[in-house]
């Protein structure tokens, strides 16, 4: 248990609520620069009510989006100082936050299609658990990924022969995913790309490198970094635009992750996030003092 437990709920309580209700800064930063540099009339109106949106939303205190996102956390820690109660620390903030209609009631039971009313249910929030030896301090991210997003994500397992030089077929296969996209996730969005592993891995690398890492970093992998930047160059290029009317930023960030796989394989994951990133994360030291992350 953590020694300062009360102290550690309080701050996961606030920063999924900060989740709930802001969009990240770092998206919000990149899409400032898309309107200064796009290109077409129309696209730089839509970017301009998307950031409107955003101002609106926080002064009223209101939903940013009509999807309340799949709420998604993770949490690493170290020696003797795992939080206890995170889940249900995060499952109130998202029910207070439903109460005062920052998020609307959307998620249901997969089968029956009901819900409870509150965004609540046994398996929300997803939480995803690492400890690490010797960590001094307590890492919590929160991301409610829009679902309009999901209708366009993509899974394929390729073989060696399908690599190409220099990894052109990989590359190929994520461009044309963005290329059937078009508008619908919800342009300008970002793409989580996950390789390697299995079917799992792949999907949930895809899924954490888009949701916890700033869109405005860059890889410490420098093959990665590179092909981050080539992507999301000609992802731009094909002329999709803000809600896919044409312009010059459909692609606001690429975020690519990697593990072990085996020598016959490689399981590839993409995974859209639309503009909308709702997502904060906080650092918490086992002093007690804190960083924003997120």
């Amino acid at each position: 248990m953590n020694k300062n437990q009360e102290l550690v709920e309080s701050l996961i309580y606030d920063t999924a609520v900060r989740g709930c209700s802001e969009v990240s800064e770092d998206s919000l930063a990149i899409l400032q620069e898309a309107v200064k540099r796009e290109s077409s009339p129309k696209a730089k109106v839509i970017l301009e009510a998307m950031l409107d949106n955003v101002a609106i939303a926080k002064e009223k205190q209101g939903a940013i989006c009509q999807s309340p996102g799949y709420p998604t956390c993770w949490l690493s820690f170290g020696d003797d100082n795992m939080p206890l109660n995170v889940m249900e620390t995060v499952r109130q903030a998202i029910k207070d936050g439903t109460r005062k209609g920052i998020l609307r009631p959307s998620l249901v039971d997969a089968i029956t299609r009901r819900g409870d009313g509150q965004n609540s249910g046994k398996t929300i929030p997803n939480m995803e658990y690492e400890y690490v030896p010797g960590q001094k301090y307590v890492d919590f991210y929160i991301s409610l990924k829009g679902c309009g997003a999901e209708w366009k994500n993509y899974f394929t397992v390729m073989s060696p022969a399908q690599f190409g030089e220099n990894f052109s077929g990989l590359k190929r296969i994520i461009l044309e995913t963005a290329l059937r996209a078009g508008g619908k996730p919800c342009t300008p969005f970002a793409l989580g790309i996950g390789l390697g592993g299995q079917m799992d891995v792949a999907a949930k690398l895809s899924r954490k490198g888009v949701s916890t890492r700033k869109w405005n970093d860059e890889n410490p992998d420098p093959t990665l970094r590179e092909w981050e930047n080539e992507l999301k160059s000609q992802i731009n290029s094909l002329g999709i635009g803000a809600a896919g009317i044409g312009g010059d930023t459909c692609c606001l960030a690429v975020k690519i992750e990697k593990a072990e796989t085996h020598t016959a394989i490689l399981p590839v994951a993409i995974n859209f996030h639309c503009w909308v990133a709702r997502r904060a994360g906080i650092r918490i030291y086992d002093d007690g003092h804190q960083e924003i992350l997120l």
